[in-house]
């Protein structure tokens, strides 16, 4: 019996941090955090008022083919050879941000364990940061979870749908821009 109320309190759990996670994302309050913050001050920056996010392909994102991805926006474009927006969507950064740059895909695997434990499938890595390596994935249950900001997590999650998205685009040499 003890089994069963610990699974309903970790689903309600995991449902309440979707949900938070969720509203998070769809804010329209939020600011930097730089690769040198720790995570605590990480997440109050993320959280300041007056920031608007923008669904505008960033001009400083380069030409032609390549994944960019605003850390200031928590967004992601595909963009196609002929420079036009495929895709756009946002995302739910770990708590280690990438340096703002030019990388390519390095490695790929269509299911992993997150470095924050949660099985995610779609991954699709570009760099590291130290010891925490980045890439983009969705969790295979759907969920967007919050990243404990005490731990070092280089996830950029994805739903779902967008993750297959990202599969099918981003493949090994993929151009990946990183911009504010």
């Amino acid at each position: 019996m003890a089994g069963s109320s610990a699974t309903i309190v970790a689903g309600l759990t995991a449902a309440a941090l979707t949900t938070v996670g969720f509203l998070a994302l769809r804010a329209s309050a939020t600011a930097p955090a730089g690769p040198a913050e720790p995570p605590a001050q990480a997440a109050a920056a993320k959280a300041a008022p007056g920031r608007t996010r923008s669904l505008a392909l960033p001009a400083s994102s380069g030409v032609g083919e390549r994944v960019v991805y605003a850390l200031d926006d928590d967004r992601v474009w595909l963009v196609g050879p002929d420079g036009r927006v495929e895709r756009t969507f946002a995302v739910a950064p770990g708590t280690v941000d990438p340096v703002p740059g030019s990388y390519a895909v390095t490695s790929r695997s269509s299911t992993a364990t997150g470095t924050d434990g949660v099985p995610v499938e779609h991954v699709v890595r570009f760099t590291d940061v130290g010891d925490v390596v980045i890439g983009f994935s969705a969790t295979t249950d759907g969920s967007m979870p919050v990243p404990d900001p005490e731990t070092r997590t280089g996830g950029i999650r994805e739903t779902p749908a967008d993750g297959e998205a990202m599969w099918r685009f981003a493949t090994i040499g993929q151009r990946i821009v990183v911009v504010r």
